[in-house]
């Protein structure tokens, strides 16, 4: 189990890493390519001065052009920015009742799921008798199944913060299931 961690933790860093250096690369041919333009035609140098110096220009509009098609450079933006969470909800359900390894809960038509606690996404896919699966290996170590979901934007790997909408619920049926190094836990200890 803590092998397991130890190689997400290296695939993020490595993923990490590689989006950092692509994005600085393609930085730097962006500049690269705007010098040779602005060395190599005097009207176009003129031009780009009366824009920035005399206007008013807009770096905001840069920037967002840039993240349009290429994204943040840094991934890092998104811890200094404080942003306020639109979807912050807790569990609620109608009734409970034990299914298979975990609890079979019924929710509202179009109930959307938040995660319990925060975590990793370690698996997308389907399992067997439960339906379309994200498993999310919470921070304090248990693997929790949220299945019969449709999942929002979230991808493999993505780390979820605790409230974070994780899709919506199929057919007013949510299934929970709690593991920890390989053994099933008792759901009551945790919805």
């Amino acid at each position: 189990m803590e092998r397991r961690k130890v190689i997400k933790k290296r695939l993020v860093l490595k993923k990490s890493v590689r989006n950092f250096c692509s994005r600085v690369l393609v930085t730097i041919v962006i500049f690269l390519f705007g010098m040779i333009l602005v060395k190599s035609d005097v009207d176009i140098k003129n031009e780009l001065i009366s824009h920035i110096y005399n206007q008013q220009f807009q770096f905001t509009k840069l920037k967002e052009v840039y993240q349009k098609y290429f994204g943040n450079i840094l991934s890092i933006d998104k811890i200094l920015v404080e942003e306020q969470p639109v979807f912050q909800e807790t569990l609620s359900y109608d009734k409970q009742k034990k299914y298979k390894d975990g609890v079979a809960l019924s929710v509202s038509k179009q109930y959307m799921v938040p995660v319990l606690e925060s975590g990793i996404v370690i698996f997308m896919g389907e399992k067997e008798g439960y339906g379309n699966t994200v498993v999310i290996e919470q921070i304090d170590g248990v693997d929790v199944y949220y299945s019969n979901i449709s999942v929002s934007n979230i991808k493999l790997y993505d780390y979820v913060e605790k409230g974070e909408l994780l899709g919506e619920a199929q057919n007013k049926k949510l299934y929970l299931v709690f593991q920890k190094d390989g053994e099933y836990l008792d759901y009551k200890d945790f919805i």
